[in-house]
């Protein structure tokens, strides 16, 4: 079995009223497996993309334990002393996780 090079997956986003990330739904790396659903808030998220995890854009794959089909790479993006989280190479200069289901 391939091992997953990722340290979580990132399967939906709730949006401020202001275009930023208030939290994300992920699933993140616990060893050889990955745990159930957790909120993460955008501070912690970047902190943890910061701190050089690896988290990616997708889902689970339906009754397949800790399989995940996945797109792209989040990254953390600076524009003039502001962070923003973004999708792959895209050029945002605020939060838009391209491709991500919005809750």
């Amino acid at each position: 079995m391939a091992k997953n090079k990722f340290d979580g997956v990132v399967e939906a986003v709730h949006y401020k009223p202001n275009g930023e990330v208030d939290w994300v739904r992920a699933y993140e790396r616990r060893g050889p497996t990955f745990s159930d659903h957790l909120l993460i808030e955008r501070e912690a998220l970047i902190a943890r993309l910061k701190t050089g995890k690896n988290f990616m854009v997708g889902k689970r794959v339906p009754r397949e334990a800790s399989t995940f089909e996945v797109t792209q790479p989040l990254r953390v993006v600076d524009f003039g002393g502001r962070d923003a989280l973004v999708v792959g190479q895209s050029k945002a200069e605020q939060d838009w996780l391209e491709g991500v289901p919005v809750i």
